[in-house]
């Protein structure tokens, strides 16, 4: 006879835990218990009742979901900053009546609303009148070809781009962000007629891994306000 076989088996964890999930009012039949069990504390080593220990999970469920409003809050904060710096520089580019003076305050004032040490602009195709600007000057097929092929703007390092001479320290730019100028979406895929090229020394400023969304956004608008500088 196989003795084993007659053997019941024995009980796992498992079915202890499966057994109190699946019988609720089990510890309102035996609540003595509750106060019984006893476990150890994760900040030290003296043993805490069941209830201790619940009450101990619950407060650091609590601090992290503190913490998660906290950066909530923070990050608002931070949106609303960014949000208030785009909408005074939108503003200043709607005051510039000056055709030749737009790009130039385009770009003074990305400098002081967001910080970016150097800032370059070169528009193509313009109207007759700003043909000799020097924001219409000096820039390759090669490079408009570049600004066309960007279907969103490209951040990362210094790779010796023809429009990091564009700049006036190219000797400190680092890090790049190179933003195609063309009408409709800045993620579209009309041809460029301009590009907007963002300089740091820091070479974490612009990284590869950065979202663009902040980006698209000046895109579009720079875009809009430069729009009147084309040939007709």
């Amino acid at each position: 006879m196989n003795i084993g076989s007659n053997q019941m088996n024995p009980i796992t964890e498992d079915d202890i835990a499966n057994y109190l999930a699946n019988t609720p009012d089990f510890f309102l039949r035996h609540a003595e218990l509750l106060a019984s069990v006893q476990m150890t504390s994760p900040h030290g080593n003296r043993a805490v009742s069941l209830q201790e220990r619940q009450a101990e999970m619950l407060r650091e469920k609590i601090k992290v979901l503190e913490f998660r409003v906290m950066e909530m809050i923070r990050n608002g904060s931070d949106n609303m900053i960014i949000a208030d710096r785009l909408q005074r520089w939108a503003r200043q580019m709607l005051l510039v009546r000056s055709g030749q003076a737009l790009p130039a305050s385009i770009s003074a004032e990305i400098r002081s609303q967001f910080m970016v040490p150097q800032v370059a602009i070169k528009v193509w195709d313009v109207d007759a009148q700003y043909r000799d600007e020097p924001f219409a000057q000096g820039v390759s097929d090669d490079a408009r070809t570049f600004a066309t092929s960007l279907t969103q703007p490209y951040c990362g390092v210094n790779s010796g781009f023809e429009a990091v001479g564009w700049l006036e320290d190219p000797s400190m730019a680092m890090s790049l962000a190179m933003i195609p100028l063309r009408e409709g979406p800045a993620t579209g895929v009309a041809p460029a007629f301009g590009m907007l090229v963002l300089a740091s020394p820091d070479p974490q400023r612009f990284s590869s891994g950065m979202g663009t969304d902040f980006l698209e956004r000046i895109a579009e608008l720079a875009s809009a306000a430069l729009s009147r500088l084309r040939r007709g």
